[in-house]
């Protein structure tokens, strides 16, 4: 016979740990906010294997290869006959401007932060802080729209493929949430880097793509016929040499989808193995790596670009490029089924549909490791933004959102996709020029500005020609800058030392208090005469009724950068007209006054007391001031941040205002 510790439980009630359980699952990895996410932008430990670098290109290669998958048939569509001259103008930039412009920023930002981190230096403040948030609305534009683009165009490679079932027909909404809600399931599992898969997902696609290409490549030369008619159209449309480059050159930006891959190229930075020599201070071994990686995949597609350009015009019918025909979105892979078998176009379609899915992964991981290595850091962010699978639900959910509002559209989605590219790469080119004009290096700086002239105005015109683009942009900006805003504001009454250090002189000071309360007095370091200090002093003896003046402190902080948010505080010790002043460096001075209490505190085993005087001004004012230039209502707020920081009243520093 045995008895019941507890009555049983009721199986309909709710578990009480569940709700914990759950939650502890969806902030698994809070502490991965670094940018430490494993995924292309994943920034590996010491101890992590390191890849060779056309490894890495591999990597990368599925977000920029995996475009042949739409690009031609939207080049044809965009362009007509002239889209090999067009795609001429996309190679040229693509070799003599984004090229040189992100083998550049790759020697400056070899730990994968990119052109958004070198602006961020280049520009500081709230101006700067801005800029990023700018930034990462189009960066965000770019990977989102990179993930439902691809799905979708994953979809309609499976639907079109002639032994795909009847009953998948028009359903391509459908069957890109899945794919999407498949995405997500692969990272709330767990994603790991797996450069294997992408290696094999890159050879097995460029190969078949070689075969195609090839293949139909002789079919152009065996029958001239083909090759004369679009030479004929091409005339007769634009019978004038000078006209046909004007309008390529018109034409062009529409075709900016091909220059995607960049930004992403340089994210993968870290995954590249450098030379035995290689420090994290000069990684010349692994920027070497880096740049032949981005150069080899460029020599690549634009090889690609050029020959899939000139096939699809001559060899399929301008009809079968409209929404409702065949090579819509898929151009290559309707040539693989009509010259080399339904049996060969079926191994194209699964290949295609393999590295456009992986793509979106690439994408994903890309928004994991941006996201986290920017917001967190400026307080802009909720705490659960630190961890992987709130941001995958978040990010899903706005990709099923975009793949209702373009109907699974490939075509709709080709405007967003290449705002979002073109002004990146234009970031990039801005901060490569402002880097060389700032290092005096004259001849990199006009070369540099030229090619900044020419993806600002492809980028214009982009906009001008497919103006949902910079809507869906203006969206994730506003969302991003509103959200961002939001959390700063409530999270402003955190503590926002990561450290604090006191140096000898500063607890040099203290050291003669050995057994009541240390004396401070907050004074604002603008008026630092021997005059000042006495009236501070007598007035807050005798307002305050503070007594013992020979142990009193005065604590002075300097704001540096009042948009910053996370920050290490150093507080030196300094005797000024014979009086003893601790003086710190912050962002904000409620927020760095009580941290540097509460390490004085722990420190000495001695509890701080504050003297401050209240604050003139309106009080609206005032809390404006304190949010945006780190000053304003001193006193309360110092306590404020204390009383979140420390609930236990008998273990907070005082603070006394009179």
């Amino acid at each position: 016979m045995t008895t019941l510790s507890r009555p049983p439980a009721d199986p309909s009630a709710l578990h009480p740990r569940s709700r914990k359980a759950l939650r502890d699952w969806l902030l698994f990895g809070l502490q991965d906010s670094k940018g430490t996410h494993q995924g292309p932008g994943g920034v590996p430990t010491s101890h992590e294997k390191k890849h060779a670098w056309w490894q890495v290109m591999c990597l990368t290669g599925v977000d920029y290869f995996s475009t042949l998958g739409y690009q031609p048939a939207i080049a044809a569509l965009a362009a007509g006959v002239i889209s090999p001259l067009a795609t001429l103008v996309l190679v040229a930039v693509t070799l003599l401007g984004a090229l040189p412009v992100y083998r550049h920023v790759a020697g400056e930002s070899p730990r994968g932060e990119g052109s958004i981190a070198m602006l961020e230096r280049l520009l500081p403040r709230w101006g700067g802080k801005l800029l990023v948030l700018v930034l990462l609305g189009f960066a965000a534009t770019d990977f989102m729209i990179t993930m439902t683009l691809s799905a979708a165009d994953a979809t309609a490679h499976l639907i079109h493929n002639p032994v795909a079932p009847g009953w998948l027909q028009g359903q391509n909404v459908p069957v890109t949430l899945i794919l999407l809600a498949l995405l997500a399931a692969v990272f709330l599992r767990g994603f790991k880097e797996a450069i294997g898969v992408a290696v094999v997902l890159v050879v097995l696609y460029l190969g078949l793509n070689a075969v195609v290409v090839g293949a139909t490549l002789m079919q152009v030369l065996a029958h001239p016929v083909a090759m004369g008619d679009w030479w004929t159209n091409l005339w007769v449309s634009h019978g004038n040499p000078l006209m046909a480059v004007a309008i390529a050159l018109l034409v062009f930006p529409k075709l900016a989808l091909g220059l995607s891959g960049f930004e992403t190229g340089v994210a993968v930075m870290p995954q590249v193995r450098g030379a035995d020599s290689d420090t994290e201070e000069n990684p010349a071994g692994r920027i070497r790596g880096a740049r032949r990686m981005l150069t080899t995949a460029a020599v690549i597609m634009s090889v690609f670009l050029l020959t899939s350009s000139f096939i699809t015009v001559v060899l399929i019918p301008e009809q079968e490029f409209q929404p409702d025909g065949q090579a819509n979105g898929r151009a290559l892979a309707y040539l693989a089924h009509e010259y080399l078998g339904v049996g060969f176009g079926t191994v194209y379609d699964i290949s295609t549909i393999g590295i456009l899915w992986f793509a979106g992964a690439s994408a994903m991981a890309g928004l994991l490791n941006l996201v986290p290595r920017y917001l967190p850091r400026y307080g802009m962010a909720p705490a659960w933004a630190r961890a992987v699978r709130p941001l995958v639900l978040v990010f899903t959910l706005i990709g099923f959102l975009i793949t209702f509002i373009f109907d699974a559209d490939v075509d709709a989605q080709g405007g967003a996709y290449a705002t979002g590219v073109l002004v990146l790469m234009t970031s990039a080119a801005v901060a490569v020029t402002l880097s060389a004009r700032r290092r005096n290096q004259r001849n990199l700086t006009v070369g540099f500005g030229a090619i900044s002239v020419v993806f600002a105005y492809t980028t214009v015109a982009n906009i001008f020609e497919r103006p949902e683009g910079i809507r869906i942009a203006a969206i994730f900006i506003l969302g991003i800058i509103v959200i961002s805003l939001l959390s700063r504001v409530r999270r402003s009454f955190e503590l926002h030392a990561t450290r604090v250090h006191l140096d000898v002189q500063a607890l040099e000071f203290m050291s003669n208090t050995l057994d009541g309360p240390i004396s401070i007095i907050a004074h604002e370091p603008l008026r630092m005469t021997a005059e000042a200090y006495r009236d501070k002093l007598d007035s807050a003896m005798e307002v305050s009724h503070l007594p013992l003046e020979e142990d009193a402190l005065f604590l002075e902080v300097v704001v540096d950068d009042s948009s910053d948010f996370e920050t290490e505080l150093f507080v030196r010790g300094v005797n000024r007209h014979g009086y003893r002043i601790l003086e710190v460096h912050g962002p904000v001075i409620p927020n760095t006054i009580a941290s540097v209490l509460l390490h004085i505190r722990d420190v000495t085993g001695l509890m701080p007391h504050i003297y401050f005087r209240w604050t003139e001004g309106n009080p609206i004012t005032n809390l404006l001031r304190f949010l945006f230039l780190g000053e304003g209502e001193i006193a309360p707020v110092t306590r404020e941040v204390l009383r979140e920081a420390v609930p236990d009243v008998t273990q907070r520093p005082w603070v006394h205002v009179g």
